[in-house]
């Protein structure tokens, strides 16, 4: 997954799953804004009420600030939410008497 941090003209961040790019825009999906909570960081939908059968949305570049690397642990929080949904199997625990 190929996680971005995007800040748009209007100061939102945006943390997003990018999709494709073009010379004029770049196309995004399971966009998340950034909201500031004290001392971390909380989320919530970037567009809320779009279909989630076609997700993607594509963004003029002309709005676009710029288009960065997201932080670590803000991409593990990403990914849990919309990473892979494999199930894992636990590993077996033994009891040594």
């Amino acid at each position: 997954m190929n996680v971005k941090v995007i800040r748009v003209v209007t100061g939102e961040e945006v943390v997003a799953e990018l999709v494709s790019e073009t010379d004029t825009t770049i196309t995004v999906k399971n966009g998340l804004v950034v909201l500031p909570t004290g001392q971390s960081v909380g989320f919530a939908p970037w567009a809320a009420v779009i279909d989630q059968e076609n997700p993607d949305i594509t963004v003029d570049r002309k709005f676009i600030v710029y288009v960065a690397e997201v932080d670590s642990a803000v991409k593990k929080k990403y990914n849990d939410l919309f990473g892979s949904k494999l199930i894992t199997t636990p590993e077996e625990k033994k009891i040594i008497v």
